[in-house]
């Protein structure tokens, strides 16, 4: 269980990250620092179980009904990207410590948060061994890297980067899901450890594998997806540090180290990785060499080096996969070494452009140095680790098995070629960052302002590049905790050894290497000697805008489509959704065949008969009707009908539900129609009524024979047999519909109140628009509150003094021909009598018809009724609540409901009863599902409040002020 309560503590730490941050300010960094921290240590403790057969590993159940189940593995490779998401995350956010102004930014709690949670995201990716779990936690990764790189909420460049590497890795992400389910389906498991042990061969399973490798790819940034990482340096330094140094561009390079050793010898993979691979190597250092931005320069030589990764570690030798992983941890390391120490230069000096760093050496000795050590260890230059990495790769990949006319001979070549580019952009980082060598040829530019930078922005970028030198020195001990990864990858044969090592005697990887860093000097001087400038594209391809090209044409085609489809007319599009629903459904049965019931029972008794002909005639008169308020009516006809039709089929809870809803429909529609006009607008044709006409005679005739149809097709036993008594049973109710509600689907349910509160939002964004329709609304609170309290509140919002014969709050705001001292009257008597009726419906209503849905609608009648009796003020005197605050509680008491239960053990929403003697009632029926019911209630009633707050308050304010205005205008034109 350990990794489990390592990721909870992980989630923990980014929940509490916002409230750190506003309590300790930018030293919250350094607090949630201590979880990475933590976790890199236990990983450490872990190295010698991670080289063993049976490496550390745990199961936890997850959906037993899908077979997917939590579980984690922690082998070699797992174990070394656990030390490097782990160690470079708590580094990181150390140095966030003193390179964010708490104070001077906004959302630095979100930024915290996020990457905390991206650390637990990393850590679940790398050790998950179940193919639809690491699913789950690389597009955690998608969604978190989003938020980062778009951190800067304010800038376009940010905002459009995010959007442009969300869109990029979600749809690499759902090509890798349909690999997922292709391998796993053709395989007969999921675990990732017995694919790869025991791989199974299929066109399938290659398919699936090649759809993997372009999850991958769009991840880790290849070739045709190179393009969003550089887009992405627009995120503060320090994240670009993380994701795109040491976690989430790793992902696709971690995801093809893992599957190499089961399917590195698939024709398609090697085409795949080598020639993607090599491809990006070679262009992503090239554009490395022209940029004059030191963090674009980092980002492009990103691009190469994921490419070069990615060949080694895919390469299928157990050779290339040494230098693979050891180049890994060597990237890590180099590569988030630069990146910080681009952020102490830009922090100090405001600008990273080659062309403007002035005296960075003789300011920042340290940083210098360490930062050219990192730089020397990307280029590959002894005694570091990228030259230990470096020297390995070469020399796996300098004798193709396959001759030099084949991949293995163009990877070669890739290698070699990209290795000198990256000679070539390394000197050109140190040239322009601690050298005044790349200042413009005319002119001298103005010297950067100076902010001395704290040791921490020095100490962690020397700190990474230090652990480059040391593994280098070391790398033979490397080379042991790395075996018992690199020794399954064996598809491709080697004709020399490879080992790790300072000092293999001269032979020929050390020869190409020296060929290596004179070629890579020789191509730096050659551009040194050119002026310092803007980079153009050699060719009129580019990816980039091949990209914003695309997305272009796709918001082109979504707007004529929705043009052509949508012309913001209503009967026209009910016209287009009426015509899908004959077409599909006629077309499927002339097609298919049609299963007629053998037995039709038309009705049980004559008053379902004259029910249903009532109903088809309200239906009918409705079609015929020009006046608004009459349609409504007349289509309430058919809702109480139907409710009706219940009540005779036997099912009163239903019957109750439909009658309720019915008179809730009826009542906001009347409240709209206050803003629309009497008749209806439109004065259609005889064609388009007779169109019209047909449209509905095909529709309810489709509806009509596909309900018989479904009658006759039934292959199974009715669902519903036996299930009284299992409710009974499983729910402790007599309320078959309740308890399928509270218990059976309640997590349907649970959806529908989230759904419910989205609405009450939309309503009530529709009406209050401005500012100051919220203030007015929250005054008439207040000044409501004040009259329950009977105390005076805020000067802006004086308590109403109701007069001693008044039967309505606010009748000094009320037009007195609007009012009914009757209804008054009759609202006050009946108020309490429906709301208890509502209480009982709620108590009630697992036995017998009732339940908080409709206890819920009930309440919103009676609020309904106060509302009709005395407006605005009335409502706020008979609840004077926010309606969000009942809607948010109820959610919450409806979902604490669920977690309860899982307190003790048992599954969510887990009901019990019990029977309780209470002297004077007797025994009590008491059931948990209860509080479920609550919430349900109290979300219903918040939404009534909500729609009366809406469409009746609001439209009345809105109505008012028309008037006044109105009156204004009279005023000034007299």
């Amino acid at each position: 269980m350990t990794v489990a309560i390592l990721l909870l503590m992980h989630v923990g730490a980014a929940v509490l990250a916002p409230t750190l941050v506003r309590v300790l300010g930018s030293r919250a960094f350094a607090v949630l620092a201590l979880v990475p921290a933590g976790t890199a240590a236990w990983a450490v403790t872990q190295l010698a179980a991670a080289g063993t057969q049976d490496p550390y590993s745990e199961r936890m159940s997850w959906v037993d009904d899908l077979g997917m189940d939590l579980v984690f593995r922690l082998d070699t490779l797992a174990w070394v990207m656990t030390l490097i998401v782990s160690g470079v995350g708590a580094l990181v956010l150390v140095y966030c410590a003193h390179y964010v102004d708490a104070e001077g930014e906004d959302n630095v709690g979100l930024l915290a948060a996020c990457l905390v949670a991206f650390a637990v995201a990393m850590l679940g990716l790398v050790t998950a061994d179940d193919l639809l779990l690491l699913y789950v936690f690389w597009e955690i990764t998608t969604v978190l890297s989003y938020l980062l790189i778009g951190y800067l909420s304010t800038s376009q460049a940010s905002t459009r980067a995010a959007k442009q590497a969300l869109i990029v890795t979600t749809a690499g992400g759902l090509a890798m899901l349909v690999g997922i389910v292709l391998v796993g389906h053709a395989s007969g498991t999921y675990r990732i450890s017995e694919l790869v042990a025991h791989p199974v061969t299929s066109p399938t399973v290659t398919v699936g594998i090649v759809l993997l490798l372009v999850g991958a790819v769009s991840k880790s940034a290849l070739i045709p997806f190179h393009f969003w990482l550089p887009g992405a340096m627009v995120a503060p330094t320090p994240i670009s540090a993380y994701l795109h140094a040491a976690a989430m561009v790793k992902a696709g390079v971690y995801l093809v180290a893992r599957l190499a050793p089961g399917y590195g010898d698939l024709p398609a993979w090697q085409v795949v990785v080598l020639v993607l691979g090599g491809s990006t190597m070679l262009l992503g250092a090239f554009r490395a060499t022209r940029q004059n931005d030191l963090k674009l320069l980092l980002a492009y030589g990103t691009v190469s080096q994921l490419g070069f990764l990615i060949l080694l570690l895919g390469y299928g030798s157990t050779g290339a996969t040494l230098a693979g992983l050891t180049l890994v941890v060597a990237h890590a390391l180099f590569k988030s070494s630069l990146f910080l120490a681009v952020g102490t230069i830009d922090h100090s000096t405001g600008t990273r452009d080659i062309r403007r760093l002035v005296g960075v050496r003789q300011h920042m000795p340290v940083l210098a140095f360490f930062a050219t050590l990192a730089a020397m260890s990307m280029a590959g230059l002894p005694v570091l680790l990228g030259f230990v990495g470096k020297e390995a790769a070469v020399a796996s990949v300098i004798h193709p098995a396959d001759g030099w006319w084949s991949l293995q001979g163009a990877a070669a070549v890739a290698v070699v070629l990209g290795s000198v580019l990256t000679m070539a952009y390394s000197t050109r980082f140190v040239w322009g960052a601690f050298t005044d060598g790349a200042r413009p040829p005319m002119g001298k530019p103005t010297p950067p302002r100076w902010h001395p930078p704290t040791w921490v922005l020095v100490g962690v970028p020397s700190l990474l590049s230090l652990g480059g030198l040391v593994l280098g020195v070391t790398s033979t001990s490397l080379e042991k905790v790395l075996e018992p990864h690199t020794t399954t990858v064996t598809h491709v044969a080697e004709s020399h050894e490879v080992h790790l090592g300072l000092w293999h005697g001269v032979g020929a990887p050390l020869l190409v290497s020296v060929g290596i860093w004179s070629l890579g000097l020789a191509w730096w001087w050659a551009q040194a000697r050119r002026p310092v400038e803007v980079p153009v594209p050699l060719v009129p391809f580019d990816a980039g805008r091949s990209y914003h090209h695309l997305m272009r044409g796709v918001d082109r085609v979504a707007l004529e489509t929705t043009g052509f489809m949508q012309r913001g007319s209503l009967p026209v599009l009910l016209g287009i959704i009426f015509t899908v629903v004959v077409v599909l459904p006629g077309v499927t049965m002339v097609v298919r065949g049609i299963s007629w019931p053998n037995d039709v029972r038309w009705a049980d008794s004559p008053a379902q008969v004259l029910t249903g002909a009532l109903v088809v005639l309200g239906a009918f008169l409705a079609t015929r009707a020009r006046r608004r308020l009459r349609a409504v009516f007349l289509v309430s006809v058919t809702g109480y009908g139907t409710a009706m039709l219940f009540l005779l089929h036997g099912a009163p809870d239903l019957a109750l539900t439909q009658l309720l809803v019915e008179t809730v429909t009826l009542v906001v529609l009347v409240l709209v129609l206050r803003r629309l006009s009497g008749r209806f607008p439109d004065d259609p044709t005889r064609l388009t009524r007779r169109v019209r006409a047909l449209l509905g005679i095909a529709v309810g005739t489709t509806v009509g024979v596909l309900a018989l149809v479904a009658a006759g097709s039934r292959v199974h036993e009715r669902a519903g047999i036996g299930l009284g008594q299992r409710a009974y049973d499983y729910g402790g109710g007599a309320n078959v519909v309740n308890v399928i509600l509270v218990d059976v689907r309640a997590w349907d349910t649970m959806g529908e109140l989230s759904v419910v509160l989205a609405t009450a939002t939309g309503v009530a964004s529709l009406i209050f628009l401005r500012d100051d329709n919220l203030q007015r609304a929250a005054q008439g609170l207040l000044r409501a509150r004040s009259r329950w309290a009977g105390a005076r509140v805020e000067p802006d919002a004086e308590p109403v003094t109701p007069s001693g014969t008044s039967w309505i709050a606010g009748t000094d705001v009320l037009d007195p021909d609007r009012r009914s001292t009757i209804l008054e009257i009759v609202t006050h008597l009946v108020f309490h009598t429906i709301m208890l009726w509502s209480v009982y419906l709620l108590f009630s209503g697992h036995n017998d018809p009732g339940g908080g849905f409709a206890a819920g609608i009930v309440a919103g009648l009676a609020l309904c009724l106060r509302y009709l009796a005395g407006y605005g003020a009335e409502l706020r005197a008979a609840l004077p609540v926010r309606p969000a605050s009942l809607l948010g509680t109820g959610l919450f008491i409806a979902a604490g409901s669920a977690g309860l239960p899982m307190l003790v053990g048992s599954p969510p929403l887990r009901s019990w009863v019990a029977d309780v003697h209470v002297p004077l009632l007797g025994d009590v029926h008491v059931v948990t599902s209860l509080l479920f019911d609550l919430g349900v209630y109290l979300v219903v009633i918040g939404l009534m409040l909500d729609i009366l707050r809406s469409f009746g308050s609001g439209i009345d304010d809105q109505i008012r002020t028309e008037r006044e205005q109105a009156a204004e205008r009279e005023e000034v034109d007299a």
